[in-house]
């Protein structure tokens, strides 16, 4: 097919003309490889995700080449002319190419791929430079992948009518006795459906349903990629988390989730219905807030996973009480399921505790807004703070993201006055906890001690175990009885030891304590 693409050096103009020079620094490369592997006899063919990505009129994150009609050696040897060659893909019939310049290219050639045992290690790898182009795209996982072109001339190579699909936005599978050979497939066709808002044929839906028992075959290492991809992204990961929940996925793999569509929240808070369709909803706001912040992946990866598991808690809390359905305790409830899921799929620690400790205190700046607004109960700076230093390692500007995107993943509310359905109004709950947290300087970390051991050196004290618990109780003293740090260091003035020092803070907090 000719006539979609353009010729290779219309291309790298166009990139050129964009500004996108390091791009087109590697797309010379590629096209000064391709036109020595023609002059070799050969054809180098650009294959999967950068021809899928250049056919939607984006700039592909890299390029592979596909090499036909070159003997392994002599394209060993013709690689080596544009700079380093590494073996670490060879057993797979790829070699990595690294130019002068630092730029990285996949050169690979056709190859069959046969499933002889269980697990994702069970291949063997045939290659074949002479291979027709159609049984080399033949192995690949989906249409809108299987496709390749000529770099040099922008012909397209597309036997399974990727193209088409990709234009009427369909997740088709290639070939279904390939297809299963990779179980990881399946994940797979989650975030191309969530990515490019693909929608799976009935036919490829067997196909991938009936591959989910195996995916427990797979280590968890392999699952974090992909899950990557969808939360990162997707502009709408829910068309892949519906997908995944209607081929059975979460049902085999996460099953804390698979209760979530038959548990109902109350029509006055969630007109939107059940906890797993507020939840979709959640994680398209988060992906909405992702891209407007501009977040880089590490924060959006911990919004994103924090929006995902943030009820799960509400399948073991959610009761009918005085007819109206409540979930009282879900927050804290949570926090076990979704640790589970996140270690599940490979998350990092850090990242996991961070999105539990999001999780457990979801609901806290809308409660916390509204009992000052609605019914005239101040929040006391000491709560903010405390809040702060149970967030740890997550934040309160962590905080509000997760919590404004939980209060916008509300569908549609009626208007009281007008009786037209309208979004939830802005998040003003987040706005005041930002505003208060930044006085308090405990926005994007927990708070600083009240006083420090410079203070209790000054007073004459010696340094040792008390020292801790003493600048503990000071804190203490700060959050719960809103003592200056002046207050705090003169009571302490004229203390004989840290013992001592130690007791007057404490006598102070029993004395508060009385006094409620």
């Amino acid at each position: 097919m000719t006539g979609i693409l353009p010729a290779g050096t219309e291309y790298l103009a166009r990139l050129r003309a964009q500004g996108l020079q390091e791009h087109a620094r590697t797309f010379d490369l590629v096209l000064r490889i391709a036109q020595a592997v023609q002059a070799a006899g050969g054809r180098a063919l650009l294959v999967g995700g950068c021809v899928r990505d250049m056919l939607l009129g984006r700039v592909p994150k890299d390029y592979d080449l596909e090499v036909y009609g070159l003997a392994p050696e002599r394209l060993r040897k013709l690689a080596r002319r544009f700079g380093t060659v590494s073996e670490v893909g060879v057993a797979f019939g790829i070699l990595k190419l690294r130019s002068p310049e630092g730029v990285e290219i996949d050169l690979s050639l056709p190859r069959r791929d046969s499933k002889i045992g269980p697990g994702h290690r069970g291949f063997a790898v045939r290659t074949d430079p002479f291979m027709r182009v159609e049984d080399a795209c033949r192995r690949r996982d989906f249409t809108i992948n299987a496709m390749a072109a000529d770099p040099i001339t922008g012909e397209l190579f597309d036997p399974f009518g990727g193209y088409r699909d990709l234009q009427a936005r369909v997740l088709r599978v290639t070939d279904a006795e390939r297809f299963g050979d990779d179980p990881l497939r399946v994940m797979r066709g989650l975030q191309f459906a969530a990515r490019f808002g693909l929608t799976a044929d009935a036919e490829s839906k067997r196909v991938m349903r009936a591959m989910v028992p195996s995916l427990r075959e797979l280590p968890k290492e392999r699952f974090l990629d992909e899950w990557r991809k969808l939360l990162l992204q997707a502009p709408a990961p829910s068309v892949g988390l519906r997908l995944g929940m209607e081929l059975g996925v979460f049902h085999a793999l996460y099953p804390q989730f698979a209760a979530l569509p038959e548990t109902p929240q109350d029509p006055t808070w969630h007109p939107e219905g059940d906890v797993w369709t507020h939840t979709l909803l959640t994680v398209d706001q988060a992906a909405a807030i992702r891209d407007r912040d501009q977040l880089s992946d590490e924060a959006a990866l911990v919004l994103l996973l924090a929006a995902l598991c943030h009820d799960l808690g509400k399948p073991a809390t959610t009761a009918v009480r005085d007819g109206r359905i409540t979930s009282r305790g879900h927050e804290a409830a949570g926090v076990e399921p979704a640790d589970r899921f996140l270690e599940q799929i490979g998350v990092d620690l850090r990242t996991r505790e961070k999105v539990t400790r999001l999780v457990a205190e979801h609901t806290w700046p809308r409660r916390s807004y509204r009992a000052e607004t609605e019914r005239g109960e101040r929040v006391r700076d000491g709560a903010i703070r405390r809040l702060a230093a149970r967030l740890v390692p997550a934040t309160i500007a962590e905080l509000v993201l997760v919590a404004e995107a939980d209060h916008a993943g509300r569908g549609f509310f009626r208007d009281a006055a007008t009786g037209r359905l309208a979004l939830p109004e802005r998040f003003p709950a987040g706005e005041w906890l930002r505003a208060r947290a930044a006085a308090l300087d405990v926005l994007h970390g927990p708070p600083a001690d009240v006083i420090r051991g410079q203070d209790l050196l000054a007073l004459g004290l010696t340094p040792g175990p008390a020292f801790g618990a003493i600048i503990r109780a000071a804190n203490r003293l700060r959050d719960e009885r809103e003592f200056t740090r002046e207050q705090i260091l003169a009571h302490l003035a004229g203390v004989r030891d840290a013992e001592q020092a130690l007791s007057r803070l404490e006598a102070l907090l029993e004395r508060g304590a009385r006094q409620e």
